[in-house]
């Protein structure tokens, strides 16, 4: 059956063992309106750190002594850990308990602020945060590249980063046309023209030479600044969530950034019914349905994957999806699924076969559907992937969907 309910709610498969899309999102990106933020945990697989680990090595490097405590507290803590903080100061044994609460930009502002007296500029902990991230020559990993290749909207290639490094330029480097970087107020506003293009740093960018100052938004006060005070990053978000389908990658539904972009999302949820639906690929070594009704709660669809194995059946799924893209996905690729699957009658093909061939059709305009349907007569396939195509040619146009 096809209609507009079964196009809703389908999710898609892709590939054998990887993660199923929701088809909205899949056809929301072939018409050029899904607009990927990303995280750090993108750049996890390029050995750069987590904030959680950022946070661990600043310490190492300027404080031996808290980082002796914090090396010890596990993940996910909370308020279990029992770890003596007798030896520490009243103003140290702050920043564990903050640390231990996943707080960790207050932490950062905490510590900077102890030793620099200044929550600004080239601080020692902002000296420490660069040369971390800069260390070790950090090339793109096969993800940054898979999504450059899925930020590209038709015409503009565009993506969203909350992280400091400058993994995604890289990645973009042998693309045809240059990708622009921006930072904080430097980026364009949110439009659907060409000219809202290039690698977004929300929350700044490090800068190529040591030896200059970056702006970044790293500690309590910088997340007060820029989302309260000058509200660069709230109405950037807020335009953004209207024009496209925001799609997080990279996040924890706990990471302080995340706190931050979902709650200014969030906010004006309340008041506006024309945000876009939101969504965010979550992964777990095993189903957590707790973590996933989380996201839920916070406005956002959540799509589950395995994260077995670090995390590799995202990044496969991102390289299937951009082999795939009506945008600018390989046409062989795409051929040859259409022969794979007709090779077996409609009746007998499975149902994620049968969803896929339906979905590569119904994204299509009027003269791909006739290049697939000449494409499938030759491969002999019968009549009822045949009358599929026809029956998808009488749904309502699927790109005057929201």
């Amino acid at each position: 059956m096809v209609g507009k309910a079964s196009t809703e709610d389908r999710v898609i498969s892709l590939g054998p063992n990887l993660a199923t899309i929701p088809e909205r999102l899949l056809l929301a990106h072939a018409r050029g309106e899904v607009l990927f933020i990303c995280g750090a945990g993108i750049s996890k697989p390029a050995n750069l750190p987590d904030f959680r680990e950022l946070v661990i090595d600043v310490y190492a490097a300027l404080d031996a002594t808290v980082h002796l405590v914090l090396q010890k507290i596990p993940r996910g803590a909370c308020n279990q850990w029992q770890g003596s903080c007798s030896h520490l100061t009243d103003r140290q044994t702050a920043e564990v308990r903050r640390f231990i609460s996943g707080d960790y930009d207050v932490v950062l502002g905490m510590l900077e602020r102890r030793l620099d007296n200044q929550t600004h500029g080239n601080s020692r902990v902002r000296q420490e945060v660069a040369r971390r991230l800069q260390i070790n020559g950090s090339k793109p990993a096969p993800i940054h590249h898979a999504l450059m290749r899925l930020a590209n909207r038709g015409g503009a290639t565009t993506i969203v980063t909350t992280n400091f490094d400058l993994l995604l330029q890289d990645a973009a480097k042998h693309t045809r046309s240059p990708i622009e970087t921006y930072s904080l107020g430097s980026i364009p506003r949110p439009t659907r023209q060409t000219d809202f293009s290039g690698v977004l740093h929300i929350h700044g960018a490090l800068n190529r030479s040591s030896q200059r100052f970056s702006e970044l938004v790293l500690t309590d006060q910088d997340f007060g600044e820029f989302y309260l005070r000058r509200r660069v990053v709230p109405d950037f978000i807020y335009d953004a969530a209207r024009l496209f389908h925001l799609v997080l990658v990279g996040y924890s539904a706990n990471d302080p950034p995340m706190r931050y972009l979902l709650n200014a999302v969030a906010a004006d949820g309340t008041r506006f019914d024309d945000l876009k639906e939101r969504f965010t690929f979550f992964g777990t070594d095993s189903p957590d349905p707790v973590a996933l009704e989380d996201w839920k709660a916070r406005g956002i669809t959540p799509i589950y994957y395995d994260g077995k194995g670090g995390h590799t059946t995202l990044r496969t799924t991102f390289d299937r999806w951009a082999e795939l893209s009506a945008i600018n996905g390989k046409k062989t690729k795409i051929d040859s699924e259409i022969r794979r699957i007709v090779k077996l009658s409609r009746a007998a093909a499975s149902d994620a076969d049968r969803d896929l061939f339906d979905h590569l059709v119904r994204r299509s305009n009027t003269s791909e559907r006739v290049r697939l349907s000449t494409l499938a007569s030759k491969a002999k396939a019968d009549l009822g992937w045949l009358d599929a195509i026809i029956k998808i040619g009488t749904e309502r146009e699927w790109g005057r969907r929201q």
